[in-house]
């Protein structure tokens, strides 16, 4: 949250890109940044290989939340 903040201060934003997202314990804090900063969501990463960001779907992802 705290990095979305610092960066929304000196540059501007038109979306989000999460990485690091490999895990639901951290998917909370996806909404709250968005929120947050007032912009959506575009991608997600979930590893550490470029073959591993994806597009953003929110119904998808709050699904995968309830699994």
């Amino acid at each position: 949250m705290q990095q979305a903040r610092e960066f929304k201060k000196t540059t501007p934003l038109t979306g989000l890109i999460l990485t690091k997202l490999d895990g639901t314990a951290k998917g909370g804090i996806v909404f709250a940044i968005a929120q947050e900063v007032g912009v959506p969501i575009q991608f997600i990463g979930t590893g550490e290989a470029l073959d591993d960001f994806a597009e953003f779907d929110a119904k998808e992802f709050v699904d995968g939340l309830f699994e």
